[in-house]
């Protein structure tokens, strides 16, 4: 096959694994311990969890746009 039919080329597949990457360390960083009726944990309305977390999955996302949006230069012979 050849490459000049592929939709996306090394870079996009790079740029989507750094994308899944940031989206998968924000979902992580916003776990942790849950709050039941018996235990109320206050780590739940902590910085990281509420602001942190949030910001770098949707950075994550929006990256992932731009991901499959870039077209690298073409070189001109």
């Amino acid at each position: 096959m050849d490459k000049k039919f592929l939709a996306f080329n090394k870079i996009n597949f790079l740029l989507i694994l750094v994308g899944i990457v940031l989206i998968i360390t924000g979902f992580i960083l916003m776990g942790g311990e849950p709050s039941s009726e018996a235990a109320f944990q206050p780590d739940i309305f902590s910085a990281r969890r509420i602001k942190v977390a949030p910001v770098i999955s949707f950075a994550g996302f929006v990256f992932m746009i731009f991901a499959v949006m870039y077209k690298p230069r073409s070189k001109k012979k």
